[in-house]
This record gives C-alpha cells, sequence and structure tokens, in this order.
C-alpha cells in the first residue's frame, strides 16, 4: 500500500465539469485548503472527454452550463465536446488546479473514521496496479451520475443474427466508417437527435427509429443577443448579464410548460411543423405526454429538421420486433436495412459513482439517505455531493453547491467545528423519487440513489431562484445540521 504523508482538507472525486468547478471555486474561495482532485482516467473532462460520437455537444447552452466565474468566449451557444474541453483547460490554468490532480486514480472505497474526523479514499493506480490511500477531512463527490465503462443496451431478439455492426454511442469506434453505409439510430433522446443530423452528409442514409417521440425544439447556435450584449458592455459584465437573461428565460419556459402543457404544446408544435416543411410532424414529433415531463432536446439551428427536409434522413416512428440478418424487423412488418446499427438508448445510472461508502467500518446504504439541499446526504458527516438540475443546466446547480461549501467551510473555521452532519428531525419527513422527470434511465435505477423528502430543505424544487437563496443567503446552522468540534 502506497499512501500520501498527511491529511488533506478536501478530497475532490472525479475532474469533470464539476470537479474541476469544485476546485476552482476552493481556489477562489477557500484559498488556505489543502486540496487533491482525484481522477479515475488519464485527462479531465469526464463526459466531454469520454465520448467521441460525432457532433456531440452540450444540450444547454454555455452561458449557463459554463462557470458563473469564467466567461464563455465562444459565439457558439451550444458547444461541441473540443470547445468544452479547451475551456476546462483553461479553467484548469487559470485557478492552478493543474498542480492538485492525480489521474488514474480509481476510486475503490470511501471510509470516514469518527474518532480522527477523516475520509480514507482507497484508490487504485492505474500504471502501477498498486492501492493508494489518500486522507482527507472532507470528501466532495463530483463522479457525476452515471456508469463510465459502458451504457444501455437493450437485449435486442435476434441481434446475433445481424450481420452488421451494432455500437453503443459511449463506446464510439475510432475506426468507425459510414460512408455509403445504411445506418439506423436507435432513440430518440439528446444523443440521438445529434447524431442524426451529423451523419446525414457521410452515410447513403441514416434513419432514427424510435419508439415514442420527444419533445425537439429549434434554436440559432448564435445568441444575437449576446453578440450585442459582449460588443457594448465590459467581458466580465456581459457574461452575467447574458447568464442571467437565459436563466431567467429558461425558468420562464419551464415553469409556462408546466402551468399550461396544452398551450405550450401548440406553441412548440407549431414551431416543429413551420422547420419541418412538408416533412410530417405527425406522429415522428408529437409526444403523448406533456412538455417537460422529460428532458426537452434541442437542435442548434434546427440542424436535424434541414437533414429530414432534404432527404438525407427519416425518422421511424415503432417498435422493434427482431434484429434480423439485414436490419430490424419492426411490429409493423417492415424491415429497415441496416449496415450499422446505432444503440443510442441511454445511460445506466451510478449513484457517486458506484463506490462502497462505510462509516467506521458499517457499510452506508445511500438508498436509504435523504439528500440535504442538494448538497449532502442525512447521517453522512463531511460528505458533499452534486445534484444538479433536470430542467436546465447542470452546472448552475454544482456552481451553486461550491459556493455553498466555502459558505460552510467558513462558518465552520468560524467555530472550530471539524464534523458538519445532516440530519432528519421532521417527524413525518415523506420520500419522494430525486430526479422529476418520467425518463427511461431515470426509472432504470430508482432503487440505487438517495431520496429527496417532501419538503424543503429536503426537497429539492428545480429552481434556481429559490436555490440561490437558499445555498448563498439563508443561513447555514437551520437546526437540522449536526456539528462537532
Amino acid at each position: 500500500m502506497n499512501s500520501p504523508p498527511s491529511p488533506l482538507d478536501v478530497l475532490i472525486i472525479g475532474a469533470g465539469l464539476s470537479g474541476i468547478g469544485a476546485a476552482c471555486h476552493l481556489a477562489r474561495k477557500s484559498p488556505g485548503k489543502s486540496y487533491v482532485l482525484l481522477e479515475g482516467r488519464h485527462e479531465i473532462g469526464g463526459t466531454w472527454s469520454l465520448f467521441k460520437y460525432p457532433g456531440i455537444r452540450s444540450d444547454s447552452d454555455m452561458y449557463t452550463f459554463g462557470y458563473s466565474f469564467k466567461t464563455w468566449d465562444d459565439p457558439k451557444s451550444f458547444a461541441a465536446a473540443p470547445s468544452i474541453m479547451t475551456y476546462l483547460q483553461e479553467a484548469v490554468e487559470e485557478f492552478g488546479v493543474a498542480d492538485h490532480i492525480r489521474y488514474q486514480q480509481k476510486a475503490l472505497s470511501y471510509d470516514f473514521d469518527s474518532a480522527e474526523k477523516l475520509w480514507t479514499v482507497t484508490t487504485r493506480d492505474g500504471e502501477s496496479g498498486e492501492e493508494v490511500k489518500f486522507r482527507g477531512r472532507f470528501l466532495f463527490n463530483c463522479t457525476g451520475y452515471y456508469n463510465y465503462d459502458a451504457g444501455y443496451t437493450p437485449e435486442y431478439p435476434g441481434v446475433e443474427r445481424f450481420a452488421g455492426r451494432l455500437i453503443h454511442p459511449q463506446q464510439w469506434p475510432e475506426d468507425l466508417e459510414v460512408a455509403g453505409k445504411r445506418v439506423v439510430v436507435i432513440g430518440s433522446g439528446a444523443t440521438a437527435v445529434t447524431i442524426l443530423p451529423e451523419l446525414a452528409d457521410a452515410c447513403a442514409h441514416v434513419t432514427m427509429l424510435q419508439r415514442s417521440p420527444t419533445y425537439v425544439g429549434a434554436l440559432p447556435n448564435k445568441d444575437l443577443i449576446a453578440g450585442f450584449l459582449k460588443r457594448v458592455l465590459p467581458k466580465g459584465f456581459a457574461h452575467k448579464v447574458i447568464r442571467g437573461k437565459n436563466i431567467l428565460g429558461n425558468m420562464i419556459f419551464f415553469e409556462l410548460c408546466r402551468r399550461f402543457p396544452n398551450a405550450m404544446r401548440k406553441f412548440i408544435m407549431r414551431d416543429v411543423r413551420k422547420h419541418l416543411g412538408d416533412y410530417p410532424a405527425e406522429p415522428h414529433f408529437v409526444p403523448s405526454y406533456k412538455p417537460w415531463e422529460q428532458r426537452f432536446c434541442l437542435a442548434p439551428d434546427g440542424d436535424i429538421f434541414k437533414v429530414l427536409k432534404e432527404g438525407k434522413a427519416s425518422v421511424v416512428t415503432d417498435h422493434i420486433n427482431r434484429f434480423t440478418p439485414n436490419g430490424i424487423l419492426l411490429q409493423s412488418g417492415e424491415e429497415l436495412p441496416a449496415d450499422i446499427i446505432i444503440s443510442a438508448t441511454g445511460l445506466k445510472l451510478k449513484a457517486f459513482g458506484g463506490i462502497p461508502i462505510s462509516v467506521d467500518g458499517e457499510r452506508f446504504d445511500v438508498s436509504k439517505s435523504f439528500v440535504y439541499k442538494g448538497t449532502m446526504l442525512s447521517d453522512l458527516p463531511n460528505f458533499f455531493v452534486f445534484v444538479g438540475y433536470s430542467n436546465a443546466s447542470w452546472t448552475l446547480k454544482s456552481d451553486l453547491t461550491s459556493e455553498y461549501v466555502a459558505r460552510v467551510f467558513d462558518y465552520m473555521e468560524k467555530h472550530d467545528f471539524d464534523v458538519i452532519q445532516p440530519r432528519v428531525i421532521e417527524p413525518e419527513l415523506k420520500p419522494v423519487l430525486l430526479m422529476n422527470l418520467n425518463s427511461s434511465y431515470i426509472n432504470r435505477s430508482l432503487d440505487e440513489l438517495p431520496s429527496q423528502g417532501d419538503k424543503a430543505p429536503w426537497r429539492m424544487y428545480q429552481n434556481y431562484v429559490l436555490d440561490y437563496k437558499m445555498l448563498r443567503m439563508d443561513k447555514i446552522d437551520d437546526g437540522r445540521l449536526l456539528f462537532v468540534a
């Protein structure tokens, strides 16, 4: 066993968007804190360096998907993965994070010792294969919410008979050649909506096969108002104004969808039909559920609608009967010919990286805990998490969480506290599903996730303004936090 010499203040797990953001916030708000950022892979970026499928990009605007403390200077609102990676690398350099990152340290376990008031993170070193122990007062889990090793692929009947190539976007092969090929993309979520227009110009024809449609909206990839504000306002101030504008706009759209679903459905479908032209909207873009009951997909510059109108791509709404040697037989009796089938069927959720957590040698059951303010878990000491938004940019909540953590550190230093632990004091707190979307990838993993409660601060309202007040303005000690000196 190898072991670093002395305990640190903070152990950050994961060097993706959230982990890099947490480290930058520490450097800005708590410069006296010692920390290490443990990354299981060989580079930063998380999702944005792992996924290699064509066209991978943010599905939220970068003024809210990026950090509050670092301006987004690219003219495109929806950025491709290489641009996001450049942005992250700049943040790492600007805030001195690089020297704190330890690569190829795959976390194996998290263990808290109440007597020492320390977390021990055991990792496996990717180069030596040896186990390494890192010790710190606080643990900040920034591993995201899905399995990095494999995506979700259903058990397709007859898949062994298919003579072509079946791939999942999470393991996109470098040698995949689509020129002149017939491609079928299974799925209707953000990944499928992204891949379809990207392949349309390269392959013979690409078809998106979906069981049921998803709401898709077209937005310009260059925000004219943002461009104007950047020209007339100082850079930092312009970023804040644009970010505020987009946060407010997204909140208004979400609330309108929830309060007036029928009217918003008509509004969305009118816009879809305008972009599709003669291509039929029914049944391919008319979901059976209300807007924002599942995540909303965005098409920058309406790219998916353009390739459909041009005949380079098509959408089929049907169920799979079975795979055949030459493609997919549908329940309608139609056979979709395919040389390549892309199973864009979603993720496998994995709470906190699937790492076993223990306190004083006793396994901690995450699924029996409640999420406190979206930042901590009930009865788990000195452990911070990110629980982001399902209706807005993930980074909005991770930014607020990091700001809250800095406030907690200041409060604990002022009062000479070593340990903080949320406790449920409400006698009849009822568990509520953590995610408020009726999506398949969420429903498959509900039993592995913690719960939220039916009232604040255990309830998450998916509202940036309410969270801003709770995490940036409300007092730290609300009676639910146990502090130990």
